[in-house]
C-alpha cells in the first residue's frame, strides 16, 4: 500500500516463517516486513546449527511501484494464497529456495495490544498456520537436505503498529515503565489436528491475550478455554527445560499438552527484533543494505542478551497420547510474579 489508514511511523505489515526437522539441531526463523510510513522494507533469515547461527539481513527503500515482496537477494511468492508460498534467499553465506505448504487452514488469532502509558505500543492483527516445508538449503557451505515428510513449522501474517525503525525518546515512560511483560506463543502440529496457544500477561500475572484453539483438517475449531501454564526453568535463568498447558474442551473435559523445549534462536541476536543493537526491523540503513553475521551463541558475550527477549524454541509436544511438533515461543522481560521473577534482574533458583 502507498498510503495506510494511520499516519503512525510505526505502522508494519510481516511475512514471518520458521521450520525444522525435529531434530533440535538445526532452526530456521525468517520473515519480510513493510513499514509505508518509513519508507523501508528489510528481510531477514537466521539459522541455527548447534551453537552456530548465521544471520542475514537486507534493507532498502520503498519506491512507487515497490508492490512485490522483496528486498535485496529475498523474495517471497505467494502460489497459493493462504495454502503454498515460496521463499528464496539467495547470498553467498544462505541460499534458500524453500516452499511452504500448509498443513490445516490458517487461524485468525485475537487481537493483541500492549499499551505503553497511554499509548499502545504494539496493536496488531495476525493470522497463522502450521505446516510443510520442502526444497533446499544451503548455510555458510553446508547443504542441508529439506525433506517435507520431515521438516515442519509455521507460519504467520501481521500488520499494525509496533516499535519499528529508530529508537523514539521514552519520555515518562522512561521513569515509569510499564514493569513487566509475560508471552507465550504455541502454534503445533499433529497428524489429526493443530493447536494454537496465546497467552500474553502483565507483571502481576492480569492477563490481557487469551487464545487457545483446536484446528480440524476440515475447518471446524473447538476453543479450549483458559490455558494454564506450568513451566519449568532452568537454574540461574529464563530459559524453559519443560512446560505442561492445561486447556479444557468445549464439553469441560481436561486437555493437557506436554511440551518438551529444544534448540532455540533467540529473535534479539541477529533478527532484529526487540533489543538487537545491531540491527532493528524498518531502520533505515541507505539502499541495498545488507549484513551476515555468524554468532557463536556459546559466547560468554551474549549471554547478557539472552535472559529478556523472546526466544524461540522446537517444541515436541504430546496431547492425548498423540505426538506433535511445533514452536514454543517465550519471553519473560522484567518483572513478573507469578513466575516468581520479582524483578528484572530475577533468574529462576
Amino acid at each position: 500500500m502507498a498510503r495506510v489508514a494511520t499516519s503512525d511511523r510505526n505502522f508494519y505489515d510481516r511475512y514471518y516463517f520458521n521450520g525444522h526437522d525435529r531434530t533440535g539441531d538445526i532452526f530456521v526463523v525468517t520473515g519480510l516486513g513493510v513499514y509505508p510510513n518509513l519508507g523501508v522494507r528489510d528481510a531477514f533469515v537466521s539459522v541455527r546449527r548447534g551453537e552456530a547461527q548465521r544471520s542475514i539481513r537486507f534493507s532498502d527503500a520503498i519506491d512507487a511501484r515497490s508492490i512485490e515482496p522483496s528486498v535485496g537477494g529475498y523474495r517471497i511468492e505467494v502460489i497459493k494464497p493462504l495454502q503454498t508460498v515460496r521463499v528464496i534467499c539467495d547470498h553467498p553465506d544462505v541460499s534458500a529456495d524453500l516452499v511452504w505448504e500448509g498443513a490445516f487452514p490458517a487461524v485468525l488469532e485475537e487481537p493483541q495490544v500492549i499499551m505503553a502509558g497511554p499509548r499502545p505500543a504494539l496493536e496488531s492483527s495476525r493470522f497463522a498456520q502450521v505446516g510443510t516445508w520442502s526444497g533446499t538449503l544451503s548455510v555458510d557451505g553446508a547443504e542441508i537436505v529439506v525433506d517435507p515428510a520431515v521438516w515442519t513449522g509455521s507460519r504467520d501474517r501481521s500488520w499494525g503498529i509496533r516499535a519499528v525503525g529508530e529508537r523514539e525518546p521514552l519520555g515518562r515512560m522512561a521513569d515509569e515503565p510499564t514493569g513487566g511483560w509475560w508471552w507465550a506463543y504455541v502454534p503445533l502440529r499433529f497428524d489429526d489436528f493443530a493447536l494454537m496457544i496465546i497467552a500474553q500477561e502483565g507483571p502481576d500475572g492480569h492477563r490481557t491475550l487469551n487464545h487457545a484453539t483446536r484446528l480440524f483438517a476440515d475447518g471446524r475449531i473447538e476453543q479450549l478455554g483458559w490455558p494454564r501454564f506450568d513451566i519449568a526453568y532452568r537454574s540461574g535463568t529464563r530459559i524453559p527445560e519443560s512446560v505442561r498447558i492445561h486447556l479444557t474442551t468445549p464439553a469441560g473435559a481436561p486437555l493437557v499438552v506436554d511440551i518438551e523445549p529444544r534448540g532455540f534462536v533467540a529473535l534479539q541476536i541477529g533478527s532484529g527484533y526487540g533489543s538487537d543493537p545491531e540491527w532493528n526491523h524498518g531502520q533505515w540503513r541507505g539502499r541495498g543494505w545488507s549484513l551476515s553475521t555468524l554468532y557463536d551463541l556459546a559466547d560468554p558475550s551474549l549471554a547478557p542478551r539472552i535472559p529478556h527477549g523472546t526466544l524461540e524454541h522446537i517444541a515436541r509436544a504430546t496431547c492425548d497420547g498423540a505426538e506433535g511438533w511445533g514452536m514454543f515461543e517465550h519471553g519473560v522481560a522484567g518483572r513478573h510474579a507469578p513466575s516468581g521473577f520479582h524483578d528484572g534482574s530475577a533468574m529462576a533458583p
